[in-house]
């Protein structure tokens, strides 16, 4: 399959997605003609292709952007089987391409490391980027996150003999239910964990853990499939019988933890301290580790450069602190990743009352039929928020939820549920901040509200 010309004339069809403009800016920064069109662009989407020229003037779908001289379209989740723009590239019998078809396309030659898991992936993604750009690698990437040292979140180029890839396995686009990491066709698989997800598209537990199989059993010959041994689902999975497949277990990395500081004890026994912490960390150091070591990073190279890894963005992110006090904010949206988040900082700080926030944003999450899967969740929490916004459910078309339905479904009596984040906030500004830690969990904004002028005011 031949690489695709950088004279070539790209047109995105939803560019204002997370993946989407980041491609759209690593195509542009390569040469070729970048355009696009979307119905709605947030932030930092807008500002990011503004910068680089690239913002729509004008949001919604222009068939007339659809021309002859157009070399292919790469369309988004986000658009709609309907969508005029793409009802004119089929008319003119453009090349339609999903992101995941298109990474591919780039990517045919070089060796193909894919990061999954429902939980993990875009921190070990991060990991594994950071030890690779400390020890001046050549590789391309594409990562859900902004990670520091990094401009963009995918890196295109001619020259990497490697691409490293978050593939995630929601579907690949409006007119394909196959999952994005299917078309990347790994060489190397790294799953992190199976944790039921994305209950709009994988309706039973059955549907969600076969397409990690399928993952699994894709890979070809001399290839390599990493995993998280302490998963009993996932073990079956990467210990089921593969040939010439290489089967790699890892668990969490042996660590201490001192006055607040986390310390990984190497394989040699030396002690090399580091910025990130709790269990799934430590999981996600040693599934980059196994990962590093395919790709031929010594345990030098890589504790060399772990260490001054701060971690993805809006991952345990630090808002703010003072001397008895840390306010975080986390991306932890699904059950697992609420109680991994929740635990792990009640690990790191024991002796500290936690005050634990997380907000129902997803499909998933404000699903009746899926809020069960929240149950004790927040445990590890002594004070524990629940926030979500009726109107974010209508929006979605599902069935109603009440504050007793969300309590009951956490199974704990003194969860505090709120409807109204200026609510929320107030409340927050009754307790005591002192020898204590706020944890912020979302994928979504808590009604816009500023974390961070949050955090200022809580900690003045």
């Amino acid at each position: 399959m031949s690489q695709i010309s950088s004279l070539d004339k790209i047109h995105f069809i939803s560019i204002g997605g997370s993946v989407m403009h980041n491609l759209a800016i690593a195509l542009h920064l390569k040469g070729f003609v970048v355009t696009g069109s979307d119905d709605e662009i947030y932030e930092p989407s807008a500002s990011r292709l503004s910068k680089h020229e690239l913002l729509p003037a004008v949001t919604g779908w222009f068939p007339e952007k659809i021309t002859a001289d157009l070399s292919a379209v790469i369309l988004g989740m986000h658009a709609r089987q309907d969508n005029p723009e793409l009802a004119k590239a089929k008319e003119l019998g453009i090349k339609v391409y999903s992101y995941p078809e298109y990474i591919f396309e780039q990517s045919v030659n070089k060796q193909r490391v894919v990061i999954a898991g429902s939980h993990g992936k875009t921190t070990i993604t991060s990991m594994i980027l950071h030890v690779l750009n400390h020890n001046k690698r050549v590789f391309n990437y594409l990562v859900g996150a902004q990670i520091e040292g990094f401009d963009n979140m995918v890196k295109l180029s001619e020259e990497a003999p490697l691409i490293v890839i978050e593939g995630d396995e929601y579907f690949t686009s409006p007119l394909d239910p196959t999952p994005k990491f299917m078309h990347y066709q790994p060489h190397i698989a790294l799953i992190s964990g199976i944790a039921w997800d994305h209950f709009n598209v994988f309706p039973t537990w059955e549907s969600y853990v076969k397409q990690f199989e399928l993952l699994a059993d894709s890979l070809p010959k001399a290839g390599g499939i990493i995993f998280d041994e302490t998963d009993d689902m996932l073990n079956v999975i990467g210990q089921k019988e593969r040939a010439d497949v290489v089967s790699t277990p890892y668990h969490a990395h042996p660590y201490k933890i001192e006055d607040g500081k986390t310390i990984l004890i190497t394989p040699d026994n030396k002690e090399v301290p580091v910025l990130v912490f709790g269990n799934h960390n430590m999981k996600n150091i040693s599934g980059a580790y196994a990962v590093c070591e395919r790709l031929g990073i010594t345990d030098d190279e890589f504790y060399g450069a772990i260490q001054s890894f701060k971690g993805a963005s809006k991952r345990l992110e630090l808002l703010g602190k003072s001397e008895t006090v840390n306010i975080y904010r986390d991306f932890a949206h699904a059950p697992s990743k609420v109680e991994a988040t929740t635990a792990a900082l009640k690990e790191q700080y024991p002796e500290r009352t936690l005050v634990a926030c997380a907000e129902l944003h997803t499909f998933s999450s404000l699903n009746k039929a899926f809020l069960s899967q929240y149950r004790r969740k927040l445990k590890a929490a002594d004070i524990a928020v629940v926030y979500y916004n009726p109107q974010t459910v209508e929006h979605k078309r599902l069935e109603p939820i009440s504050e007793e339905d969300i309590r009951t479904a956490f199974k704990r009596d003194d969860l505090k549920v709120f409807t109204d984040s200026a609510e929320m906030v107030a409340f927050l500004k009754t307790l005591t901040w002192e020898n204590a830690n706020l944890l912020l969990m979302s994928s979504g904004t808590y009604g816009d509200l500023d974390l961070k002028a949050l955090a200022t005011e809580l900690l003045d």
